[in-house]
């Protein structure tokens, strides 16, 4: 249910901007699309970037998605994505930054999971291309769902539209890093086609089991 993502900003938690194993407000099939031509990228705003499957949507997390976050969050995306609950004032200054991402092209892409014609708020996902301990070409994946959205497969179908967006930005593998304990996670990684990799530890001394994915195969 959640990816163990490189803390170089915490969302959840006391609100802190931080650096470590980033915990985000973030815890398959179908068509690839995106609001935006690559060819008219540079006149428009990157947080217009919208991707769909035709059952999720990713799009930007904006500050109306802070009374949905709060909600959602629960025991497990603390655990295992954050470190510690979320405060009105560091999600919204967390959200904040990652627009601010967007706009600069910064390493962070943050979206938030969305479903249904009204395009609820189901969990987060993001990507970021600057983490410590990943080579050149890597790009950390980390993701989370809110409890009523999980088991439904929406964190599968997110991690491969992410993917796919990841290699349209040149990126050459995808990787995400769990605690063994953390099946769920590991269990999402499997499925959208990660094979098993290395081991590490986090700042925190936590085992992190690497799942790593070509991209390649998305540009083809």
């Amino acid at each position: 249910m959640v990816g163990r993502a490189p803390v170089v900003l915490r969302l959840l938690g006391d609100g802190v901007v931080t650096g470590g194993h980033q915990g985000s407000v973030r815890d398959q099939h179908g068509v690839f699309s995106m609001a935006r031509r690559r060819s008219g990228v540079k006149n428009r705003r990157m947080h217009e970037v919208k991707l769909s499957d035709g059952v999720i949507t990713l799009s930007p997390l904006h500050l109306d998605d802070t009374e949905a976050h709060l909600a959602g969050e629960d025991e497990p995306l603390v655990r295992w994505l954050s470190g510690g609950p979320s405060t009105r004032e560091g999600v919204e200054a967390y959200i904040r930054h990652c627009r601010e991402q967007w706009d600069t092209a910064g390493p962070l892409r943050a979206f938030g999971i969305r479903v249904g014609t009204d395009e609820t708020l189901a969990g987060t996902i993001d990507l970021r291309f600057a983490v410590e301990g990943l080579s050149p070409g890597q790009v950390n994946v980390a993701y989370g769902l809110y409890p009523s959205w999980r088991g439904r497969g929406l964190a599968t179908r997110a991690v491969l539209l992410i993917s796919r967006y990841a290699a349209s930005e040149r990126a050459r593998e995808a990787v995400i890093r769990v605690e063994p304990e953390n099946a769920a996670s590991a269990a999402v990684a499997r499925r959208a086609g990660f094979t098993p990799g290395k081991h590490t530890h986090g700042e925190d001394r936590a085992q992190l089991d690497w799942y790593i994915r070509d991209l390649r195969i998305d540009t083809q």
